[in-house]
């Protein structure tokens, strides 16, 4: 997306291109124009518009089309396009929702309505834009390419949010018989009831002549349960000034002229598929994030995760009145176990240990992996006693029970040697966090040559 934001206006009539060049151009978007379908492939290529204005009808092709081309470009396919249908036609703006338009623009229309639009889209484009850019740039958790279709749920659940009982009846009646979605009705006064159950995928909200209706779609917005629900607007009337601050208020579609039950069906379809879409990568990047700190053989932390802990708890102050303590252990010939039996059971061997030493430690510290057989232990809030003590514990959990291995007629013995630093006071700043592995290595090396299976500790000034 450019500095300014740039928008494709293509219509087959030079003068209705030179208006809407006018007004966007005035509210510092950068335009580009054209006027068929013909070379607009190499065209998007060049200009990667943030957004399409396009008359339903051109010269040689429609909306539609444009829509389909930009859908089959995974660079593209995100880009909002607006139709501008004919006046007072009713048919045509269904029919543009019907093809998967975005939104539709009734000619003649005020700037404002056209800005709030246009703010309301570039909105939501930015958000996916933002998701796409993590999973995209992760190493691990990557989204679905922008062209894979991703097909909105068999049945969303959608709450219909209007002044008075009977016209939320009314609606979810007049609705019912189209939509293959879950449907409840809810007094405007009675937010709580809707905000204590499940969060609706999608609100129809009635906004009246004043202000409440606008504080709701505020208010949804702005919770953290419901920030990315679907928030569709009905007015009653062609009241432009209102559905403005719908949509500058968080509404992602808003419904002029009334409730027309064949138009918000088609706006509730297209914004939940988007909405399932913007979702699926949302999850996939957490997922991702998550995996990023997860050694995958083990299921423990790894090192990046080890690394950024221990920083942050060699700071922090005790709360405690201890200070903290890092391990770090070592199973005891862990190559010969790999040369003796192979590397499946060696593997076998790494997530047996991480296993009984998570489970050791508990919710006292962590425990990751952090090279081929190596692994750091972090305690806060620990007395270098105490840590022994775990320490010793965490020893004999390994040791006490061999190791049961496939293809072999008697279970492994297993050892584990391990080596703490026990800070007498928070780092400072400057100081780097490598120093207090270095002491832990220090004591590590000093167990291996008692002898291994030991527990050795180092204490250190901060």
């Amino acid at each position: 997306m450019s500095v300014q934001g740039t928008i494709l206006v293509l219509d087959g009539t030079s003068t209705n291109r030179i208006m809407l060049k006018v007004q966007l151009t005035a509210a510092w978007y950068h335009v580009v124009q054209a006027e068929k379908l013909h070379g607009l492939a190499g065209l998007l290529r060049r200009t990667r518009p943030d957004l399409v204005l396009v008359a339903q009808s051109l010269p040689d092709g429609s909306a539609a089309d444009v829509k389909r081309m930009m859908a089959a470009d995974p660079e593209l396919a995100d880009v909002p396009v607006v139709a501008i249908a004919p006046r007072s036609d009713k048919a045509a703006r269904l029919q543009a929702l019907s093809d998967g338009l975005d939104d539709v623009l009734t000619a003649p229309f005020k700037d404002t309505l056209l800005l709030a639009r246009i703010r309301s889209l570039l909105r939501a484009r930015a958000d996916t834009q933002e998701l796409q850019l993590g999973n995209g740039s992760h190493p691990i958790g990557f989204a679905e390419s922008a062209a894979v279709s991703i097909a909105p749920p068999k049945s969303a659940h959608v709450a219909i949010l209007t002044h008075g009982s009977g016209t939320g009846v009314l609606w979810q009646s007049a609705l019912s018989g189209r939509s293959r979605h879950n449907l409840s009705a809810h007094r405007a006064s009675n937010m709580r009831a809707l905000l204590s159950g499940p969060v609706p995928d999608a609100i129809l909200i009635e906004l009246g002549t004043g202000t409440a209706g606008l504080n709701t779609l505020a208010d949804l917005k702005s919770r953290g349960a419901t920030r990315h629900t679907v928030l569709i607007a009905v007015l009653e009337d062609e009241d432009t000034a209102m559905a403005c601050e719908a949509l500058d208020r968080g509404a992602d579609a808003v419904c002029m002229g009334g409730f027309c039950a064949d138009e918000v069906q088609l706006h509730l379809e297209n914004q939940i598929a988007r909405k399932v879409r913007r979702d699926q990568m949302r999850a996939s990047l957490k997922r991702g994030l998550a995996e990023s700190w997860v050694d995958p053989l083990t299921g423990l932390h790894n090192r990046r995760y080890a690394m950024q802990a221990m920083d942050q708890m060699a700071r922090q102050p005790s709360r405690s009145g201890y200070g903290f303590v890092v391990m770090l252990a070592d199973l005891d010939h862990f190559k010969t176990i790999n040369d003796r039996f192979g590397h499946v059971s060696g593997d076998r061997v790494l997530a047996e240990a991480a296993r009984r030493m998570k489970h050791t430690v508990g919710a006292a510290g962590f425990v990751a992996r952090i090279g081929g057989e190596e692994f750091m232990i972090g305690l806060p809030d620990s007395s270098p006693a105490a840590a022994m003590e775990l320490a010793k514990t965490l020893r004999d959990c390994i040791c006490e029970a061999p190791f049961s291995l496939p293809d072999t007629s008697a279970p492994v013995p297993v050892t584990i040697s391990i080596g703490l630093a026990a800070p007498d006071a928070p780092l400072p700043r400057s100081e780097p966090v490598e120093r207090l592995l270095k002491s832990a290595d220090t004591a590590l090396y000093a167990a291996k040559k008692a002898g291994r299976n030991q527990v050795r500790i180092r204490q250190t000034a901060a």
